[in-house]
């Protein structure tokens, strides 16, 4: 079976999230990220590991996994059996571990090694 493809408004898309964000904030005002993290490169690491798993344990996986791979670049050109391994406690470790690997060699590659501020 293919799969139907969904077509985004992104102007009312825009305007929907306009109008939900402040409500979010205004209900949640200390919301905070529970995954420890130094920049958008770690985040985005740390938010694919967290799929089914907690972010306590993403959390003392990233302890040691953000000393090992200090760059977005090192994550691109890891080895990716060493990465399920370092990653493997998470669960799903080499789905993750793939696509940690692709979302950085995207990042190297298409945008200087600079994770994009908007996904435009």
């Amino acid at each position: 079976m293919a799969k139907k493809k969904i077509r985004v408004d992104k102007e009312q898309a825009k305007k929907r999230v306009d109008k939900i964000f402040p409500l979010l904030k205004k209900a949640y005002p200390d919301a905070k990220i529970a995954l420890v993290h130094k920049g958008p490169v770690q985040l985005l690491v740390a938010t694919i590991m967290s799929a089914q798993c907690t972010d306590v344990r993403v959390n003392i996986v990233t302890k040691d996994l953000f000393k090992k791979y200090k760059d977005v670049r090192a994550f691109a050109e890891c080895d990716l059996g060493e990465l399920e391994e370092d990653i493997r406690s998470t669960g799903f470790y080499r789905n993750k571990a793939k696509n940690i690997k692709a979302a950085c060699a995207a990042i190297v590659e298409d945008f200087g090694g600079e994770v994009p501020r908007r996904s435009e």
